[in-house]
């Protein structure tokens, strides 16, 4: 079973690749610069799951007929920042940011804030889109709290500020295996297993 997932980015189509072996699902995760690139998409709504919608639709419109279309969209929330930076957690030292310039913006937002101001969670909303107008969306937050600096270099993103609650280490030090069991995205996506498994998909 082929998936095409509505982004350029190679860490998430590794990360579902890998989730879904893990299941024991047949699925084979393609990127949409298999395509040619993900299409323009004006992430104006506001919102995770109005976000996910345009990206998905968007996808869809150049996936080959008879195709499954996944699209994510996920974020980091923050307590002090008033759920902030929220869906604008990719951009929000600007267009074509870094995550490094979007992590040290983050620092300086929370520079004053407080221990007990410091909680924040990850969320990711997943819409998957099938062949025969299956529509399905799951959902997953990971609470945890922020740091004052970095701290570890695996993952990407925000990883090395966020740990996460009943740990000790950052994502930034968790292997891909831990965070495969507590991360927001692995938790939508156990969601969206167990609906593959309970009506036969992915099995061949």
């Amino acid at each position: 079973m082929e998936l095409f997932l509505a982004t350029g980015n190679n860490h998430k189509v590794e990360e579902f690749n890998r989730l879904f072996a893990k299941a024991g699902l047949k699925v084979k995760v393609r990127s949409a610069k298999d395509l040619g690139g993900m299409p323009y998409v004006d992430e104006n709504t506001g919102t995770f799951t109005g976000n996910c919608r345009l990206k998905v639709e968007a996808l869809r419109r150049i996936v080959p007929p008879k195709t499954w279309v996944l699209a994510d969209d996920s974020g980091l929330c923050c307590d002090a920042l008033q759920g902030g930076p929220g869906v604008d957690s990719a951009v929000y030292a600007g267009n074509g940011a870094t995550d490094a310039q979007n992590r040290a913006k983050l620092l300086e937002a929370m520079k004053k804030a407080p221990a007990h101001k410091r909680g924040a969670r990850f969320e990711c909303h997943l819409i998957l889109l099938g062949p025969n107008h299956e529509d399905e969306k799951f959902v997953g937050q990971c609470w945890g709290k922020i740091l004052e600096a970095e701290v570890g270099t695996e993952g990407f993103g925000y990883d090395s500020l966020f740990v996460p609650a009943n740990e000790e280490k950052t994502f930034g030090e968790l292997s891909p295996k831990q965070k495969d069991i507590i991360s927001h995205r692995a938790k939508a996506f156990a969601l969206m297993v167990a609906w593959f498994k309970e009506n036969g998909f992915g099995r061949s």
